[in-house]
């Protein structure tokens, strides 16, 4: 994608290069309208083939371009130093399962060129929370509060950052709910500082356009990404889970028997066989993805990774990336109520309206991969530009 401006750039360059030295050296007014007609059109044309490649799936494609240039250009983040080593480090406990998230942003954040040594130059503070290993040394909540607590009111004793904003320049950065829970202690911290947490909802205070939403993704996936695959997608929709919230009960009542929906009232056991629940992702069109005793959940980030299109099912979910990305674009947003109608939903959208979907899908798959080091557009360069279009919003 990078190659591809380069050399629409240089097609523009060279193109406007051609039209001021006709106009400057041609005595014939009709030739010199012709080619300044030439150059206008297929600058144009030039145009509309840079703005495709960020169609679609953006709610402003082209605002979403220049300002993504500028975040690589200009953003830079002042990392806290550690507190205690024994509770506090710079990485996360694991970069793998369902929180791998956070463990990659700790990584990627420090290999990144938007990590600056110098505070002066910062835009935003991050303060390297990190619960995951008090977590495996068996510490209570309350001990988790207090200690992040002391460490939080020691950073803002120590350095004069925080009392300049009272906190709003300031994040972190948590994907399970223990980190939500052990920041709770310390009121200013919630809300004030920006929340990065997995798949928030309103019952975890998460305030949107302040808070961010950080993609949960179970990595590494287990199998290659999906894509193009249309034809071999014959199940018309897919769930299989504990029944742990309303929604989930009430989904398997009505729809378990049912034989164009592959709805499971269980997770499945992997003594049927091998990743048969990440083929079952392969075979289907839509894969429905109901909230859960937690809001977070990496079924919707499988749902994208293995192409199948994610039925987002839930009263209030604030979805990853959602101030970028067009989430109606490559999904289907339902409120809960829709259950009983899901059937009928899922058929009537036509062959290709699905296509178009599926298409879309594909493209924002990039955007739901997390990588060391961090890859252009990927899930930590997402957040990243989440966090610079936050920068906006903070009050001096």
């Amino acid at each position: 994608m990078r190659t591809l401006g380069i050399l629409s750039l240089r097609f523009s360059v060279l193109i406007l290069i051609v039209a001021v030295v006709l106009v400057l050296f041609s005595s014939h007014s009709i030739l010199t309208h012709s080619i300044l007609t030439f150059c206008f059109r297929s600058s144009t044309l030039q145009s509309a083939v840079d703005s495709d490649v960020f169609s679609d799936i953006y709610h402003s494609p082209e605002v979403f371009r220049l300002d993504y240039g500028e975040m690589e250009k200009k953003f830079k983040i002042y990392i806290y130093p550690d507190g205690d080593p024994n509770t506090y480090y710079q990485t996360p406990r694991k970069l793998t399962g369902k929180y791998a998230s956070e463990g990659y942003f700790f990584q990627n954040i420090r290999e990144s060129q938007f990590r600056t040594d110098d505070p002066e130059r910062a835009h935003l503070f991050f303060i390297p929370i990190s619960c995951h290993k008090m977590q495996g040394k068996g510490m209570s909540y309350e001990n988790m509060t207090i200690i992040v607590k002391s460490y939080v009111e020691s950073l803002i004793s120590k350095y004069p950052y925080w009392n300049r904003t009272l906190g709003t320049d300031h994040f972190f950065v948590t994907c399970h709910d223990i980190g939500v829970r052990a920041t709770e202690g310390l009121p200013l911290l919630v809300k004030n500082s920006i929340r990065v947490v997995c798949s928030p909802s309103y019952d975890v205070g998460f305030i949107p356009h302040k808070d961010v939403s950080l993609p949960q993704v179970l990595q590494p996936f287990a199998l290659p990404a999906g894509g193009n695959d249309t034809a071999n997608r014959k199940m018309l929709g897919f769930w299989a889970g504990h029944r742990n919230s309303k929604i989930r009960v009430i989904l398997a009542r009505e729809w378990e028997n049912d034989t164009e929906l592959d709805i499971q009232n269980n997770r499945i056991n992997r003594a049927t066989g091998h990743l048969v629940y990440q083929r079952k992702f392969y075979n289907t069109m839509f894969c429905i993805c109901p909230g859960g005793s937690q809001v977070n959940s990496a079924r919707v980030a499988d749902s994208i990774h293995y192409g199948c299109v994610p039925v987002i099912l839930s009263n209030y979910y604030d979805l990853p990336l959602n101030d970028i990305l067009n989430w109606r674009k490559f999904s289907l947003i339902l409120n809960e109520r829709d259950v009983y109608r899901l059937k009928y939903i899922l058929k009537n959208v036509s062959d290709s309206e699905f296509t178009t979907l599926h298409y879309n899908l594909v493209k924002v798959q990039k955007h739901f991969q997390w990588n060391s080091p961090p890859v252009r557009h990927d899930a930590f360069h997402m957040v990243m530009y989440n966090l610079w279009l936050r920068r906006h919003v903070i009050k001096y």
